[in-house]
């Protein structure tokens, strides 16, 4: 974090001192008639701020970084952030100039976001949340990454994660980045392995974050934060320039305090790209906007299928569920109960031979597009997170992480019978069991808990009484997502009695995004659930009356 604490001073000091009476510059105090608050603001409200002159995107950065100074590395110490970009500021003093000569290239322009450390960006680090890829810089931005920032958006900074996208037991501790801890209690996690994205958005660091999404990494971390999480269906959103784990359920996609703004992200990102074939398939089936399917009726005379597969993990989601279901039918939805058969109750067996297959050849791929000295092997990975240098500092590898690459490092690979018989049989299976279930009955989306149990204690807290989950893992509703390729929007459903978020997935066949996303929007309408975590309040100069 030393690189980040060096940076934040700098860019805070240059200018700060006048953004407490920022409110008072622009307009008489009899002239106040709408009102910004920082901590809990959408895009829609930011941009209303910017076209009527309010704010400017030099003090909107400016305000974001002394939030991140403030919360960061002093009070509660969330530990989201892993790198700033140390241009963040310029950038925004050319949009600003951008808007008043030509105007508004969006929604994101002069928006400051926080994109997971796996997406490349070629002018800040890319590390995955390891040591071992310390200040690489690739060669050129994600295709994602390009067409945020072609959209106006400012890269404010990289979020930590659990390191190489998965967390084995240690969710949110990074070798770089250190351990992400959860806003609403700093003894929880910020789940894995978008943890710090998650964590930097209900922390109101940004109003949008990017995550990835292998086995439930956008939509477990967006629960555990309170904020609506998208993993789309696969070839929605490329892939291309993000640090891989398993193509074969990698997914990228945004992270955003509310679903409306989720659903501008989704319309920016989304889009074919010849370098990720995965996309190909989405020709025709993707929009520029998806706000167009937001309705607050969305709901009425829907057909939702309610999966029961996925109780008893812990009494109070169990309930929360039910609460949800009662609102859903209160809101106009026949609610119908899915039993799901019994191989789609787990499929992280298959899911982890996947993945061990996939690992070293893919991750070597992305290696090779790495210029400098970045080791090119995960041979030599392993061989440096082994070194003394590294295993007996501060932050060394979680061990966890390296038995996971050594694993892949002594798999057969590719052309293993037992996974191609996963992936040629298995995964249909999936998808084709899904369909049916949906199509048979006639049912528009299905609903379950996001998690079937609240955030678990950090890694270094081994006995917390407070704690309470009846299953060994409860991240098994997010794999239907993963396998099928199919998306999953979580939204807050709720509060635990320690104040702990609980998410509720919107689930459906390919491309069905408009239909989840308003369904999603009505839900979230209907009960506004969102809200700050105490440990990160709002800040003097933060609330702007115009």
């Amino acid at each position: 974090m030393n690189q980040k604490n060096l940076r934040l001073g700098k860019l805070i000091k240059e200018t700060f001192a006048y953004l407490s009476i920022v409110s008072f510059s622009l307009f008489p105090l009899t002239s106040f008639a709408e009102t910004l608050r920082l901590t809990e603001t959408t895009l829609t409200e930011v941009n209303q701020a910017l076209d009527k002159g309010a704010i400017t995107s030099e003090q909107l950065v400016k305000l974001y970084l002394k939030r991140i100074e403030t919360y960061e590395d002093q009070g509660p110490k969330i530990n989201a952030i892993i790198s700033l970009n140390p241009n963040a500021i310029a950038e925004a003093i050319a949009l600003d100039s951008e808007r008043r000569k030509i105007g508004s290239r969006g929604p994101l322009h002069g928006i400051p976001i926080i994109v997971k450390d796996n997406y490349n960006t070629k002018n800040i680090p890319t590390t995955a949340g390891s040591i071992l890829l310390n200040n690489s810089l690739p060669p050129d931005d994600a295709f994602t990454i390009k067409k945020l920032r072609d959209a106006g958006a400012i890269i404010l900074a990289k979020a930590n994660m659990s390191e190489f996208a998965e967390s084995y037991g240690w969710l949110g501790y990074s070798s770089l980045g250190g351990l992400t801890l959860n806003p609403y209690k700093l003894t929880r996690n910020p789940s894995g392995s978008s943890g710090g994205s998650g964590a930097a958005i209900a922390a109101s660091f940004a109003v949008l974050a990017t995550g990835t999404d292998t086995s439930g990494s956008i939509r477990g971390p967006a629960s555990v934060a309170g904020i609506v999480g998208i993993k789309p269906t696969q070839g929605l959103v490329s892939r291309d320039g993000i640090v891989p784990l398993t193509l074969s359920f990698d997914s990228a996609g945004p992270m955003t305090k509310t679903v409306r703004d989720g659903a501008i992200a989704l319309g920016i990102m989304a889009g074919v790209d010849g370098n990720d074939p995965r996309t190909l398939d989405s020709q025709g089936k993707s929009y520029q906007d998806y706000t167009q399917f937001l309705d607050k009726k969305a709901l009425q005379g829907a057909k939702i299928g309610a999966v029961i597969d996925f109780n008893g993990g812990n009494e109070e989601v169990d309930a929360l569920t039910q609460q949800a279901v009662n609102k859903l039918k209160e809101l106009g939805a026949e609610v119908v109960i899915v039993d799901l058969p019994k191989k789609l109750e787990n499929l992280w067996p298959l899911m982890e031979e996947v993945t061990e297959a996939e690992f070293e050849p893919q991750l070597e791929n992305y290696l090779q597009t790495l210029t400098g000295s970045v080791p090119k092997s995960l041979k030599r990975l392993i061989t440096l997170a082994l070194s003394k240098a590294i295993a007996q500092s501060t932050n060394p590898l979680n061990p966890g992480r390296i038995r996971g690459a050594q694993a892949s490092l002594d798999h057969r690979g590719l052309a293993d019978s037992r996974y191609l018989y996963i992936t040629q049989y298995e995964f249909p299976s999936v998808r084709n069991i899904l369909t049916s279930i949906m199509e048979s009955q006639n049912i528009d989306g299905m609903i379950f808990p996001t998690m079937r149990c609240p955030a678990s204690p950090i890694y270094t807290i081994n006995n917390d009484p407070t704690y309470k989950c009846d299953i060994d893992d409860p991240y098994t509703p997010g794999y239907l997502a993963n396998v099928s390729g199919f998306p999953g929007i979580s939204v807050p459903m709720g509060f635990t009695k320690e104040g702990l978020p609980v998410g509720l997935t919107f689930f459906g066949l390919s491309y069905s995004e408009p239909t989840l996303l308003g369904f999603a929007y009505a839900y979230e309408q209907a009960t506004q659930f969102r809200s700050s975590p105490a440990s990160t309040p709002s800040l003097s100069g933060e609330t702007i009356d115009y």
